[in-house]
């Protein structure tokens, strides 16, 4: 579909809304499934039968002439046309809630931001950019997902995810579908009980470490790939499995073992804050990895997004800063 037939098509929608012939609930409800990932997801959230969502796409299809909806037997998706036009129609939805928001009509949906995590840099750069986003936007939600990569990735293409963030090690590729912007560069570094004796080590070994019960992340994470090659294929006798940074640490802080992460997903986490855990670097170990936002290349990017995006780059040079002096200090 070429650029002129994008164009034409978007007017249309303009057009049809502006004749009522298409309703903005019907905009809304192809929406949902593109934020839920199919039709049932999207039929069980909206608390609507799926035959009759699929009713109402359906009828949005006949009158715009596109078939915005894959349908098979395994479920049914957002089509390439959809997602082709998903701007449009988002900018529709958008100018709907701004034209509810100067008539003081407070009864609108809440329009909501999707953002999958491999739960990385959660307390030091995620949570504090949420909480300044929701000061100038206090009307537009922010879901968090915690995902694998492969998922997020899958998710930013398809349009059911309008940000990512993952981990990087160098010589790692992102879809070419997807920008990759660097939020912060850490270390992967050794997490472990306050009390633990190797706490009271500058840094720890391989050998050191290897000695001790481990918690690892599941296949799929990028630590689970460090991991697995720090210990080159000998890893610890004992280890746990689970997935994400916040189980990890709670298990680190129980004493079941202990755990690597990079050094970005431990800073100003509470139980660090509390002095229950702590962290310390590899010895003898250089790598590097990276923090990194994603979002579609190609997508008309709605303004709370891009407004999200921007803060998220900031608090993670505010990261970078704080972790800067205190390492100077």
């Amino acid at each position: 579909m070429g650029v002129g037939s994008n164009l034409l098509i978007s007017l249309n929608i303009l057009v049809f809304c502006q004749e009522a012939r298409v309703r903005l609930e019907q905009l809304e409800f192809i929406a949902a499934v593109v934020e839920h990932g199919s039709l049932r997801r999207a039929s069980e959230e909206l608390h609507l039968s799926q035959p009759a969502l699929s009713e109402a796409v359906g009828k949005l299809e006949r009158e715009l002439g596109v078939t915005l909806l894959d349908r098979r037997r395994s479920g049914s998706r957002i089509s390439h046309e959809g997602r082709e036009l998903l701007g449009a129609m988002t900018e529709v939805l958008d100018a709907a809630e701004r034209l509810r928001a100067a008539a003081g009509e407070r009864a609108g949906a809440t329009r909501v931001i999707r953002v999958g995590t491999v739960d990385a840099g959660t307390c030091s750069v995620l949570v504090p950019a949420v909480r300044e986003f929701r000061v100038d936007r206090p009307q537009t939600g922010v879901e968090v997902a915690d995902l694998q990569q492969a998922p997020i990735h899958r998710g930013l293409v398809e349009g059911s995810l309008h940000l990512g963030l993952v981990n990087l090690l160098p010589g790692d590729d992102t879809p070419p579908e997807l920008d990759a912007t660097v939020l912060v560069h850490g270390r992967p570094v050794v997490v472990l009980p306050a009390a633990h004796p190797l706490a009271r080590a500058g840094e720890v070994r391989v050998e050191q470490l290897r000695a001790e019960p481990f918690v690892s992340m599941r296949a799929g994470y990028l630590m689970h790939r460090f991991a697995h090659r720090l210990f080159e294929g000998r890893p610890p006798r004992t280890t746990y499995a689970t997935d994400g940074a916040t189980t990890g640490k709670v298990m680190v802080a129980e004493g079941l073992g202990l755990t690597v992460l990079p050094d970005y997903s431990v800073a100003q986490d509470p139980l660090e804050r509390a002095g229950v855990i702590v962290h310390r670097p590899i010895a003898g170990d250089r790598t590097t990895v990276s923090l990194v936002l994603l979002a579609h290349r190609e997508a008309q990017v709605p303004a709370a997004v891009r407004a999200l995006a921007r803060i998220l780059v900031g608090r993670g040079r505010t990261y970078r800063e704080t972790a800067t002096s205190t390492l100077s200090g």
